[in-house]
């Protein structure tokens, strides 16, 4: 969580990108070259990913599936000037109405790659385990945990787990269905538990890669071959799994524009994070690619 002053801070960088034209820059470098803006949410207000979809549209950018990136990566379609895929992860139950019913107003297309366990279970780990730290059962962070093996994690999340009751937060297994039914909609596998896999033994990263997809599948009667990385962690490990589990295409959370270059690299496509609680000056920086440092 952001402390006040870093939430100034980044008001102000954002600010100074805007003011001195940076964005500007960015937005005309992706809309003219071999750039496709790759953006991804998890659970934003309708407000916001509203927000994010008419900054786009104003900008003239065009709405591509993830299809159609794979299609361009084969080389089937030529590589798009101005595009801009949008991706979600974990499977809120908010992104219902947050994010299905906005790409329905507006006719785009979205992927939502989703964790099974916490749809049949209704809850993510991590909030277990924020719930804990405020009630002092536990002291480590997730953020701390996602660092550890994943056997010891498990333990712990199932020892909170034993003493705290939340209300649901993911999708249910109905809503599943009936957003996987919206030809706007793509459903990929987000892993069944969302552990952080290099942190997995080679058996528990199997099993979490391809039982996931084999519940979507079960679920919804209709391929899954799309996957995205928790906490956007892998190694050549997992892309070998993704690849003996008939996936098709992968993402990461490297912050690169999609180019020419990158969509090669099928199983470690980059995004930008949308992050939901920036300012929405910091959110356009995000979006059009030079808030990140690495690109």
């Amino acid at each position: 969580m952001r402390s006040k002053l870093k939430k100034v801070l980044a008001f102000y960088r954002a600010s100074t990108l805007l003011m001195f034209g940076a964005v500007a820059k960015a937005e005309k470098k992706a809309r003219n070259g071999d750039y496709i803006l790759s953006i991804y949410f998890h659970s934003p207000s309708k407000q916001l990913f509203e927000s994010c979809v008419e900054w786009l549209i104003k900008r003239k950018f065009n709405f591509i599936t993830i299809a159609e990136v794979q299609a361009i990566a084969k080389g089937e379609k030529p590589f798009p000037k101005g595009a801009v895929v949008i991706t979600v992860d974990d499977g809120w139950q908010s992104n219902e109405k947050n994010i299905v019913a906005v790409a329905d107003k507006f006719q785009i297309p979205v992927a939502i790659f989703i964790s099974t366990q916490p749809v049949e279970e209704g809850v993510y780990w991590w909030s277990y385990i924020k719930e804990a730290n405020k009630k002092k059962i536990e002291e480590r962070s997730a953020q701390v945990l996602k660092k550890v093996p994943n056997e010891e994690r498990l333990q712990i999340v199932d020892r909170v787990k034993a003493k705290i009751t939340l209300e649901r937060e993911a999708l249910t297994v109905e809503q599943v269905k009936n957003i996987a039914s919206n030809q706007l909609v793509t459903i990929g596998s987000h892993t069944v538990s969302h552990p952080i896999l290099p942190t997995c033994d080679q058996e528990k990263a199997t099993f979490e890669i391809k039982k996931s997809k084999e519940i979507l599948e079960s679920w919804l009667n209709k391929k899954v071959d799309s996957f995205a990385y928790p906490n956007g962690s892998f190694t050549d490990r997992e892309i070998e799994i993704l690849k003996e589990a008939g996936y098709d295409i992968a993402f990461s959370t490297k912050s690169y524009y999609l180019t020419p270059k990158h969509i090669t690299d099928i199983y470690s496509l980059p995004r930008f994070e949308i992050f939901e609680k920036a300012s929405f000056s910091e959110n356009i920086c995000r979006m059009a690619g030079v808030w990140f440092k690495s690109i």
